[in-house]
């Protein structure tokens, strides 16, 4: 990976000007007026001229710096707090053994992922993300729908990732109370009314208090830290030991599957959605300062931190939860590790941690799921678009996209009221939903760098490595798309089915309907508004 200093001029990989001379360019071509706008402490003259290739206006003051743009990844991926709380599929897929060799492949595999995304968001610093970078690189016939129906599986995508958060809260608040009385537990409707009271305190957090969310991250991230050493120490220095031999042996097949092989594949979907979301920061690249640069290294150093982390933190849970009998059986094997402590003061004190830091990660959820959708609204994505589209500058937040996102989390909150069952299957859309954008978004990458096609300017570029990473995370993301869409275990019935697949299918009949009655008039692919710039001031051929 290259990255040139300031005074270096980024350049496509085939070829490219000098950044300085497409800002004289957009110098010339904009009112006064416009130039002033940009020529302010919150955007740097790169922000300037990635805005002006993509042919977007700047919304947003940016006030999320390195250290902010960390934390905000870190906290949407908290992947040590999410390791502890969604561990069980791994645990009938694998065992505790197959658990190690499931996280070692995964976390290396899909940094291939990461790496790709980082360099895509280098190229295209832009709120809309996955469904931009298709519009931008896939080949014209297919750009318009493509990045259409994109745009939507990546919202709802999302969408359904933030209600699972309110979710898990809810579930962890019921841990407590099940510390002081083993024998109560939550009906649907006291979990519906906590997923609420979740609900609204991120709400305000990203509205009224929007201000505070660069200094929120920050905070968080060194909680974040704080409460992986404050958790880790006293489960070694308190809790009884598995052996070795144990923790570290061989792949159990739990499943029913035919092989150990296809029981550990389906083993690594449970160990991938703890580390899923490092992209959480792309859409909120138009309110990073030096976006192009901080947010691919931001996205790359949290992954890789955060992944180290979960795997220390798992090892933990493994060599303290006690039996693998007793790990499968209970509603959450974190809860063995903690109460093994032997001490009541501390199982409510590390459970309490746990659930602030998520809480934390959900306030995370919904700035970056409200970005998604206030991006695909400004492209006339959406239904009431330009309502949504609209940002509340003095606050520096899209108001209506936060209360739209809001109000359909509330929605899918009310559909736990009725059924678990029924929540679970909506939710099941959520890592299906990301995988898909992110195969089809390197998959048209791969397209372009195959077809030798000019790509844009960035300044995190993988060089002569781009071909071969770009080449593994697209059969990755494929060999995980696939297995997604897997049970935990067979045979299955209504309730353990994995009902990903048919929810993903119905989001792109829905796209297919919306893209007929309101899309095909009012959407335009982002690659409209690229296309628009002088080629020759930025050294970009659009598709």
């Amino acid at each position: 990976m290259t990255l040139p200093s300031p005074s270096t001029s980024p350049s496509s990989p085939t070829g490219g000007i000098e950044l300085k001379n497409a800002t004289q360019v957009l110098e010339q071509e904009q009112p006064p007026e416009a130039v002033d706008a940009y020529q302010n402490p919150w955007h740097t003259i790169f922000d300037r001229g990635d805005m002006r290739r993509l042919g977007k206006k700047q919304e947003y003051r940016r006030v999320f710096g390195p250290l902010a743009t960390f934390g905000f990844i870190s906290m949407y991926l908290c992947t040590w707090e999410y390791i502890l709380v969604s561990v069980s599929g791994g645990l009938i897929n694998g065992g505790f053994g197959g658990l190690v060799w499931e996280y070692i492949f995964t976390a290396f595999a899909f940094g291939s992922v990461v790496i790709t995304m980082a360099e895509m968001t280098s190229m295209a610093p832009t709120s809309g993300g996955q469904y931009h970078w298709i519009s931008e690189f896939s080949p014209p016939r297919y750009q318009k729908y493509l990045s259409y129906a994109a745009g939507w599986t990546s919202a709802l995508g999302w969408l359904t990732g933030n209600a699972s958060g309110y979710f898990i809260m809810s579930t962890l608040v019921e841990a407590l109370v099940e510390v002081y009385d083993p024998s109560w537990s939550f009906t649907n409707w006291q979990s519906t009314l906590v997923m609420i009271f979740f609900l609204i305190t991120t709400i305000y957090f990203n509205t009224w208090g929007a201000r505070l969310l660069p200094a929120i991250e920050v905070v968080s991230l060194v909680f974040h830290l704080a409460g992986f050493v404050i958790t880790i120490v006293p489960l070694w220095v308190l809790a009884p030991k598995n052996s070795a031999s144990d923790v570290f042996g061989p792949v159990v097949n739990g499943g029913g599957w035919s092989s150990a092989g296809t029981s550990f594949l389906v083993g690594t979907i449970t160990i991938l959605f703890s580390n899923l979301g490092p992209d959480a920061a792309v859409h909120i690249a138009e309110e990073v300062k030096d976006a192009a640069v901080v947010i691919p290294w931001a996205m790359v150093v949290s992954y890789f931190l955060n992944a180290a982390l979960g795997f220390a933190m798992m090892i933990t849970m493994l060599f303290t939860v006690g039996s693998l009998e007793d790990a499968i059986n209970a509603s959450s094997p974190f809860q063995n590790s903690f109460a093994n402590t032997g001490s009541t003061g501390v199982n409510v004190a590390l459970t309490v941690i746990l659930a602030l830091l998520i809480g934390a990660a959900n306030i995370t959820s919904l700035a970056t799921t409200s970005r998604e959708v206030w991006a695909f609204a400004r492209d006339g994505g959406t239904p009431g678009h330009r309502w949504i589209s609209k940002v509340h500058h003095h606050q520096n937040v899209p108001f209506n996209a936060v209360l739209i996102t809001s109000f359909l989390s509330f929605i899918l909150c009310l559909i736990q009221l009725g059924s678990t069952v029924a929540f679970n299957i909506i939710i099941s859309l959520n890592l299906i939903a990301f995988l898909g954008t992110y195969l089809i978004s390197i998959g048209c990458l791969l397209l372009k760098r195959f077809r030798h096609e000019p790509l844009p300017p960035a300044r995190f570029s993988l060089g002569r490595w781009g071909l071969p990473v770009n080449l593994f995370a697209f059969f990755y993301s494929l060999l995980t798309f696939v297995f997604s869409c897997f049970p935990v275990s067979v045979p299955v019935d209504a309730s353990t089915a994995n009902w990903g697949p048919a929810i993903w299918g119905g989001v792109l009949g829905i796209a297919l309907v919306s893209y007929l009655v309101q899309g095909r008039r009012d959407y335009k692919g982002p690659v409209v508004f690229v296309a628009g710039v002088r080629k020759e001031g930025m050294g970009l051929q659009t598709a």
